[in-house]
């Protein structure tokens, strides 16, 4: 087996509504020496990670929770569908079967204006050797998780990541990596302006070039960063 990798950053700028969001809270003037960053370290001395399950459908690389809610997180795996919990992990239902066509989650998004609104993407991400089967697009609730839509993007086969804009649900950013074997047109960055009815391939570098990473400025959401994967399996 031949891998081929290299990666390089870019940053788009864009004109939408509402461009100012603040997403960290001011930090106290007084801050302890141990904290690195924006965030308190020794508030978290004292924790230990447990696996909380669920335990279906392998590994995982998505998982996305509410900020106004710490009960409620999604968990999508590489081969179980989408998993949903109310209660902080210690009960899980799977939320997608019947309505996905697919098992295997490259990306899931909660809108941060809408929580109700949730953007899945299929297709692991993780190129891997036992990297077995693909995605088939973009799947959308606006209730919660009770329920799915269909917005296409079938030829994507792996979604690295989904950002939502933070005030206006509808505008929707995707990242497609794309197909582990072989050229694709289908690589890059993609977005919706309608909450995923329609799609503008935005960006585009080469047929063996997909877009692995996705990141939006916090403060600015006209600023997007994404990473982008010359990568082919042979």
């Amino acid at each position: 087996m031949f891998v081929k990798a290299g990666m390089m950053l870019v940053m788009f700028f864009f004109i939408t509504p509402h461009a100012v969001f603040a997403q960290l809270t001011a930090q106290k003037k007084q801050e302890p020496a141990n904290i690195a960053g924006p965030f308190n370290t020794a508030l978290y001395q004292g924790a230990q990670w447990r696996n909380i399950g669920p335990f279906r459908g392998g590994r995982s690389v998505a998982v996305a929770g509410v900020a106004s809610n710490d009960q409620v997180y999604y968990m999508g795996s590489t081969g179980g569908g989408v998993w949903k919990t109310t209660d902080a992990g210690l009960s899980w239902n799977n939320i997608s079967d019947g309505y996905f066509n697919v098992g295997s989650i490259g990306a899931i998004t909660v809108a941060p204006s809408d929580p109700n609104v949730i953007f899945v993407g299929t297709g692991e991400h993780a190129v891997r050797g036992v990297m077995t089967s693909h995605g088939d697009g973009v799947y959308k609730s606006t209730d919660g998780g009770k329920s799915w839509i269909y917005l296409g993007l079938e030829n994507s086969r792996h979604i690295a990541d989904i950002q939502v804009h933070p005030q206006n649900p509808n505008i929707v950013f995707v990242a497609v990596q794309g197909a582990a074997y072989g050229p694709s047109a289908d690589r890059g960055i993609y977005r919706s302006l309608d909450g995923g009815n329609t799609w503008e391939h935005l960006f585009f570098i080469d047929e063996y070039t997909g877009a692995a990473d996705l990141s939006m400025d916090p403060v600015n959401p006209r600023i997007l960063y994404a990473g982008m994967w010359d990568h082919e399996r042979r």
